[in-house]
This record gives structure tokens, sequence and C-alpha cells, in this order.
């Protein structure tokens, strides 16, 4: 099997057809028709799909095709409920797809697990609440609970989720950061005492260089194609950095702009590919940045801000000296890339007035990430590129409410500002002992430390490493809890005694005892808005996100003196709790009532640097070693087009040319042919660690593609199970999935 990234552009009539086949699958357009067109509104509700900010001029159909996706999956007709269990026992449910799972329609009533039975049964609120609050109140320490999040979680309920659980008394908040931008964060915080991006949208129309590295926009973030459209028609320079060539960072052609449309005219968005090997970005940013050291000392003039580096920066002249001993052969050898190409981007970024470094996953999952993306700070600090129009850091999140859940403290290791600020609004002393971060809570369940597993949405099972020996820890414990709006994997790999607890979605009416409520969530740039659901609740049983905390809440903590039904019965009375809680949310409702909502504010963006020394720092670090074994690929694991996170929405991948087939590997045709393989043949995929573990995939379909040679892609979460949990990034934890040292089999 062939594919071909090269022909034709991301978003065209092919992005229209499938947005309306979605639709139309979802059986239920009189009502998803009415959401897209309140989707990213003022008034409206917030895209339940990635967190690319809205612009302060929305369209009337501001959303794109990932949204649709999103929305019709939310309006489907089917329902899941004690019926649809009274059909299937979870056993037999395991044999089936993830796509055949979240096809089956929402969630429609709380179930029990019945293990007579093996099947989930019909069970009113309350009782599941008494039974989750007794649980949690016979642990011997509050240290045996894991309460996971997902980035899909409003503020209001993050806030109350993380009240509730430090009532309780532990920090065990694990959430989706630690699997995707935790690296981001650390990296940022250290280099420039802020782990958010210091951009803005209106940024992207001032730029004259955009790097997009290891990010896939035109699946993951659609409407960010729209600002790099635009950039580069005024003529910015746009530079991808990415192993595998991707549909979306060639050619884009607008579905919204009908002139275009018309004559099919798209427009080329990279004005530089470069594909390095997976793994060694680090390597390819020391040689950007030696590059521009060299010409900035053949300049007449300096090509650097002195100023700012005298001014605002310290460890300038180390970082000199680390580059000038590095040799050219041992970073192209690390990097993929020849020396050319380094620096042929080097002289674009001197070349460029400002500058703006976009990343995602590809940077964030690598074992290296955290020293990584300090080398992309490194450069921006360079040439002053941090805290002025126009230039920045941009790490671009994935959920939609990600970034917000972490501000409103969902987070294992909390400030002691935080809790000190937290236990003084709320009236009681928070626990400052750190909790589990993701792979931690994972070895915890493993081991018999915890005994409690709840997730606030998410599909845990299916978004963790090492598959086999995730599902195995969550089975040992005594009770686990999935709060969900459709059925995933995680509902049917649980605990001894189990609950799913079905919420209200992003696009229906949250009717409290105040009348409808509005929810807030803050995108990958700081703005925090309101999202008003308005279509009707697909059952008369769902409870909104907030309820259902306050719910367990107030089932567990017997002597609490929050008044958990007042706050659900109001969310502004939510938010006043937060204005007194979290910095930066002072008189909270009214600035929420703002068009557009408010923006948070960012210390770097103005050259203000909570660090030790009050500086930035450039952060000077070796090359790694990053050797496999000889007879192994770097793997890296990706979504397809049909896929967000761990929703699989189709079995397509339009823009890599793949129909109806996730089990598929991503090769170079040189890397074929050394193998002795054929494109179309099935293979078995064996990761090596060392650690005398075997973890195995099973029937793939070898793809010839455009990827570096020496590299392979592939799905997740099929390849999941090929991670593994002891594989963390430096410093982040966050699992690698880019380069996973893997050896290919002839299937049988």
């Amino acid at each position: 099997m062939k594919a071909d990234s090269s022909r034709g552009a991301a978003g065209g009539w092919p992005a229209l057809a499938a947005s309306s086949k979605h639709v139309a699958k979802a059986g239920n357009p009189a009502k998803a028709i009415p959401a897209l067109l309140r989707m990213n509104q003022p008034g409206g509700f917030d895209c339940p799909g990635c967190a690319w900010p809205d612009p302060h001029d929305t369209s009337v159909t501001e959303f794109c095709e990932n949204g649709v996706k999103a929305i019709a999956a939310e309006t489907m007709r089917g329902k899941v409920n004690g019926d649809f269990f009274r059909q299937h026992t979870v056993t037999s449910l395991l044999e089936k797809s993830d796509y055949w799972l979240e096809s089956q329609g929402r969630l429609a009533e709380p179930l029990q697990y019945n293990p007579q039975t093996d099947r989930y049964d019909s069970v009113s609120w309350e009782a599941a609440f008494e039974k989750i609050g007794e649980h949690l109140r016979s642990l011997e320490s509050p240290n045996e609970a894991i309460f996971y999040t997902s980035g899909r979680t409003s503020n209001e309920a993050a806030f109350l989720y993380q009240l509730f659980v430090r009532q309780f008394g532990t920090n065990n908040l694990p959430d989706c950061s630690n699997m995707c931008h935790e690296s981001s964060g650390v990296a940022m915080t250290d280099s420039i005492g802020i782990g958010k991006g210091t951009v803005r949208l209106e940024d992207f129309a001032l730029a004259d260089l955009i790097l997009i590295i290891g990010q896939n926009p035109g699946t993951n973030h659609p409407r960010m194609l729209t600002e790099l459209q635009k950039a580069r028609a005024r003529g910015a320079q746009i530079v991808s950095i990415n192993p595998i060539k991707e549909k979306g960072l060639l050619e884009f052609l607008h579905p919204q702009d009908v002139p275009a449309m018309l004559t099919n005219r798209s427009s080329r968005i990279s004005s530089l590919y470069l594909q390095p090997l997976i793994g060694g970005d680090l390597a390819v940013f020391k040689g950007i940045q030696k590059a521009v050291l060299e010409l900035d000392a053949q300049a007449e003039q300096s090509l650097l801000d002195s100023e700012f580096i005298a001014a605002h920066t310290s460890g300038f002249e180390k970082l000199k000296a680390d580059l000038a001993a590095l040799s050219w052969e041992a970073i192209t050898e690390q990097s993929g890339l020849s020396e050319a190409e380094m620096r042929d981007v080097a002289r674009l970024y001197v070349g460029a007035d400002r500058v703006i470094a976009c990343w995602a996953m590809g940077l964030t999952q690598q074992r290296y990430a955290v020293a990584t993306i300090q080398q992309v700070l490194n450069l921006l600090l360079l040439r002053g590129n941090i805290g002025r129009p126009g230039a920045g850091a941009c790490p671009v999140r994935g959920h939609s409410n990600v970034q917000g859940d972490r501000t409103m403290g969902i987070y294992e290791k909390p400030s002691p500002a935080f809790l000190e600020r937290l236990g003084s609004a709320c009236g009681f002393q928070p626990p400052s002992e750190p909790g589990y971060d993701a792979v931690a809570a994972i070895e915890a369940m493993a081991n018999g430390k915890a005994k409690a597993f709840i997730a606030m949405g998410g599909n845990f099972v299916r978004a963790t490493p090492d598959s086999a020996f995730t599902e195995a820890a969550l089975r040992q414990c005594p009770l686990t809890v999935q709060v969900s709006t459709k059925l995933n994997r995680s509902h049917l790999v649980h605990g001894r005694e189990a609950f799913i607890l079905p919420c209200l979605g992003r696009t229906e009416r949250d009717q409290q005892a105040g009348g409808l409520q509005s929810v807030s969530v803050e995108d990958s740039m700081s703005m925090v808005h309101s999202s008003t659901g308005r279509q009707r609740p697909a059952s008369p049983h769902l409870r909104s996100e907030p309820a259902i905390v306050a719910g367990i809440a107030k089932a567990t903590l017997r002597d609490s003196q929050i008044d958990w039904e007042g706050l659900i019965g109001d969310y502004a009375r939510i938010r006043d709790v937060i204005s007194r809680s979290i910095a930066g949310f002072e008189t909270f409702n009214e600035r929420l009532r703002a068009p557009g909502g408010f923006h948070l504010g960012n210390s770097a963006a103005q050259r203000r640097w909570n660090t030790a020394g009050e500086k930035a720092h450039f952060v000077s670090v070796p090359l790694p070693d990053l050797a496999i074994p000889p007879d192994c690929l770097r793997l890296m694991t990706i979504r397809s087009h049909d896929q967000y996170n761990t929703t699989i929405y189709g079995l397509n991948d339009r823009y890599r040319g793949i129909r109806n087939e996730r089990r598929v590997l991503f090769l170079n045709p040189i890397d074929i042919q050394r193998l002795g393989l054929e494109a179309g043949q099935r293979v078995d995929l064996e990761s090596d660690y060392g650690d005398g573990q075997q973890r195995r995939a099973d029937g793939f379909v070898v793809v010839s593609y455009d990827i570096t040679p020496g590299c392979a892609a592939s799905y997740f979460p099929e390849t999941n199970v090929l991670v593994s949990v002891k594989d963390i990034a430096e410093r982040s934890h966050t699992p690698v999935s880019k380069l996973v040292p893997i050896r290919v089999v002839a299937h049988p």
C-alpha cells in the first residue's frame, strides 16, 4: 500500500463532504446543525474539541471538521443504558473495537457493574453517590484514592473537583496534561517563569516567521490553518519541522472561502519543510542556534538583540561556549538533517523581525522533551522574540480546557501559594504532600497502594502507555468510577465495584435551581470565556459535571462546611469562590460578561520573569544518547484524521490516503526495501527496551510514505501497548511515545 500526502490540499470539498457525512451518520441533523451554528459564538458554547482560540470577529460558521465530528457525536440518537447492557455482557463488549463502542450513542443513565451477570445495571444517582462515598470513607488513607481529569472539563467543574479532593485529604490529581504538554510547562516555567504560551491570536497577523514543530494542525487544530494561510499570503515565512510529511502543512483550501472553493485555488503553507529523525529535535535546535551565532560573528552589526540579552537573560556566555564546542558532525548525525538545512532556518530566523515558535506533542512526548523545548526558547531569546507583538512561544494544547484545568488547580504538585489561598478562601487546611501523576497513578494501582480510581471524563485505559500493564492495574482496584458522555473501553476495564456516571455534553442545557447555567473555559492563549449549551439533553437522567462532583462530595465529606447544594444552584457562586481562591480571577463573574471573555495576562509576555534571578534563562544541555538496537526503527504514535485524542470517529485517514483501516505502519520506501518487506504486507511490531518484557502489537499493514528513513509512524491507541510505562520524559514524567524502539516482524 502506498499513500501520498502531497496530492490535493487539506480542507476543501472533501472536508465539507466528510462533515456532512458525520452529521448524517449521527442520525440527528435537526439537532446537530443548529448546534453547529452556536459553536464558538457569543452566547453560544465552546467547541468541545481543541483549544485553539476564537477570533475577535467570529464568522457565522466558526467551526472546523473536528468540531462537526464532536457535535455529531454529542447529538447521536443511540442510547447506552440498562437496556443496552441487557443485550451485551462486559466481556463480549471487550471484543468490540473502540470505534464500535463509541458509535453506540450517548450514555443515558447511571450504571453500576453487576459481577454476577457481567453487565452494568441501572442505578439511581443517590444510590451511586452513597456507595462511592462509602468506599472513599472506608479507605485507610485519602492517598489511596486517585482522581483523574480530562481536559474537556469546565473551569467550574475542575475547581469543584480539586476542592472536593483536597478537602478529602489528597493531591492525587493526575490529568491528561501529564501525558501531553507537561514537558512544555516544566521547560517554560524554568526558562521564562510561566508554563503557558506567551502569544495571543492577533500576534499571528504580525509575525514574519512561524516555526511549526512536531505538530499536525490539519488534523489536530484545523482552525489554525486559517491563520497560517493568512500569514503566508502576506509574506510571512513558515518553517515546518516534522519527520512525516503532513498535508495540512503543505497546502490548504479553506472550506468557507467560496471563491477559492469554486476555483479549487489552494494555498501553500510551508515555505520550508524539514524532516529530522524522531527524537532529533534537540540536536536540530542546537544546530540552528549554532548557525545563528556563527552568522552573528560574521556580521558587521550584531544580529542578536544584545540589549535584551543583557537586561533580561542569564546564561548566554555559557550557551555560546557550549555551541562553539559542539561539532556539526555530531549535530547532523543525531538530528538527521544536513548542516545546510539548519543554516537555511538560521538565515530565515535572523532575517525576521518577529518570530513565533509553535509546537505540540511531537516535541513534548520525547525522552528529552524538556531540554528540547528549552532549546526552542533559547532560539527565541537570542533575538528578543518573547515579550513583544508578533513574537513568542506557542505550545498548542489539545483538549478544549486542558489549560484551564491546570489553572483551576488540577495538579498533583500544587504550589504553597495556591494551597494557602485556597485554604483561606474555603476554610480548611489543604494537604501539602505531592500526589501521583498519571504514570505514578498506574504504578500505585498496580502495587496495591491505590484502591479507588475516579475519572472526570477521558478514556484513561486508551490514553495511557503499556496497555496490558495499565489494564491489569485498574482491574486490581476495589472501586472505579467513570464520568462520561459516551461508552469507551475504560468502562469495560473496571475495578471490582464500578460505576458509569453520565454527564451533560457541552452543547446541552444545564438547568439548575438558579436557572440556565453557563460554564467557562480557557483556551491555549489564556483567553477565558463563557460557554452556554442550548440543546435539549440527550436524556433526562443526565447531570452536569459540577453537579456530579457535588453529589460525590456530599456523600463523602460528612463534616464539610462547603455549601455544595448552593454552589450547584448557581454557578456564579462557584466563580465567586474561584475569585477568592485563584490569582488572576478577581471579579470573575463581572469580567466573564465581556464579549469574548478576558485575557489572564502572561508575565513573560510582559517581560517579567518569575524565575530564580528574575531573568529568562538560556539553558545549555549536552546532546543525549539516543541509541537504539541496530535492528530497530524509531516509532512515533500519531492520530488519524478521523480521530480526536482517543475518540475514533471513523476508520479513514483522508489526508494520508488510508481507507477503512487503523492498524497501519507508515515506513519510508528505503526501509521497506531494506527490511525485505512489501507495501500492503501484514507485519507484527515488537518494542525493545532491554527490560526483558515482551510488548507486541500484531497485524499492521505496511504503508509506503514520506517519512524520515529509519523512522516509523502508527496510530495510537493501537500502539500504546508497545510503550513502556517506565520510559518517561526527564523531569516531566510524560510517557515517551516519540521514539519507541520497534522491530518489524513478518505476520504469519
